[in-house]
């Protein structure tokens, strides 16, 4: 049953990632299915990139963003469960309650005129909104670890290093992939906005649509970006569920 469960995952991830390329690769011969479906539409298919180098530029600008995010937040969060960096855990928690809470159109705008247009400033903005899950899981995830396995680690000779190694990190491991998850799928969806400063991503598509009232192009980008969020959803599931037996320190 147990093999039935994880190769239906599997499955299902792959499934989703072969409709999701298929899809990519085969928008150009949808054409006559969007011209039909809006004959009031003058060009019923987004033609000005291709459909494959937005989302793999839309990808990098996620991953980039979504690492950015997972280097501090769970820096950030070690530092703050250990001895010498209690007294900063509120700032920091603050800090990072503001970040996400600031809105990223919002970060976007300072940043342009910083440091111009492009993925540069989407990525500050879309760094700052992925700390917070990552922050609040990792402390989560190192506070639920009982003090009697940390005490027992240094009773049989382990330095603070190796039991944050050995002990908390794997014990941590799946609150803190919870917390890249929700992190990174949120990114998916807000790096569509990033088209508004410049940056090549899926968001172009439903940016352009709007602005130009063409319904096609939105429903083309909108799909797109949905799909992408089930398939990295998808893996972050498999992911978690080879993280699980982590926990199961000798």
């Amino acid at each position: 049953m147990m093999l039935a469960r994880r190769w239906g995952g599997s499955g299902a991830l792959l499934g989703t990632a072969l409709v999701f390329l298929a899809l990519i690769l085969a928008m150009p011969a949808l054409k006559p299915l969007f011209a039909t479906l809006f004959p009031a539409l003058a060009r019923p298919l987004y033609e000005q990139d291709s459909f494959l180098a937005l989302a793999l530029w839309h990808l990098a600008l996620v991953m980039a963003s979504s690492g950015a995010a997972a280097v501090l937040g769970i820096a950030a969060g070690i530092f703050v469960t250990r001895p010498a960096g209690a007294e900063f855990r509120k700032t920091v928690e603050a800090i990072a309650t503001i970040g996400q809470a600031f809105p990223p159109v919002a970060v976007l705008a300072i940043a342009v005129p910083l440091i111009g247009f492009g993925a540069e400033p989407a990525l500050i903005a879309l760094t700052l909104y992925g700390v917070l899950p990552i922050l609040e899981n990792t402390i989560a995830g190192l506070d639920d670890i009982s003090p009697d396995i940390r005490e027992a680690a240094r009773g049989s000779g382990m330095s603070e290093g190796q039991i944050l190694r050995r002990i908390d990190l794997p014990l941590a491991a799946p609150l803190i992939l919870a917390g890249l998850r929700s992190s990174t799928i949120i990114n998916i969806g807000t790096a569509t906005i990033a088209s508004t400063v410049g940056a090549r991503t899926l968001g172009l598509p439903i940016i352009i649509g709007l602005n130009a009232a063409n319904i096609a192009y939105v429903i083309q980008g909108a799909v797109l970006v949905a799909l992408l969020a089930v398939v990295v959803d998808l893996a972050f599931e498999r992911l978690a569920a080879r993280a699980q037996p982590w926990r199961d320190v000798p």
